[in-house]
């Protein structure tokens, strides 16, 4: 792998990251899964690039606003830096196809399980895709890493930094 080319571990949000308890767009809300922030602590000391892509189409449905999710996705950096950690690059998807409003509904190659947020990231900042992995909790997300040339895992939940990939 050249000096340019960079491993990712692309994570979805709800699920993995945090407690899926709906749709979740404040502070209060959130609750970090066992060992996320641990995982990406270690994801950053063993040199790769952390990137958030998740669906949010409660931004779709009118639930909650693009700055609802700018500003829990700055709560949730702040919250990493007390520990030492960090995600690189977060992308996100606010489209749905019929419960959306708006220009939100619409068919879209952003929202998983289509490649596009991967693609983009991919894109934009020189990531080897065969060095790099998606780790979702659904089966949307795993669909997602294989179109875009990245391994997917399926991740049921427990604590995330047990992983035997993050060992």
């Amino acid at each position: 792998m050249s000096e340019s080319v960079r491993r990712a571990v692309f994570l979805d949000r709800d699920g993995v990251l945090n407690v899926d308890s709906g749709y979740i767009y404040r502070p209060e809300q959130f609750c970090w899964m066992p060992g996320a922030v641990e995982a990406i602590r270690w994801l950053n000391e063993h040199d790769y690039l952390v990137i958030v892509v998740t669906n949010q189409s409660g931004i779709g449905r009118g639930l909650y606003s693009e700055q609802d999710f700018q500003e829990l996705t700055a709560w949730m950096a702040k919250d990493l830096i007390r520990v030492g950690a960090h995600i690189d690059y977060t992308y996100h998807c606010p489209h749905h196809p019929t419960d959306a409003v708006g220009e939100y509904r619409t068919e879209c190659n952003c929202r998983k399980p289509q490649p596009g947020m991967v693609l983009q990231a991919i894109e934009e900042h020189s990531i080897d895709a065969d060095a790099s992995i998606l780790i979702g909790d659904k089966e949307r997300d795993v669909e997602a890493a294989r179109r875009a040339g990245v391994r997917g895992v399926l991740f049921s939940g427990g604590d995330l930094l047990e992983l035997s990939l993050l060992h």
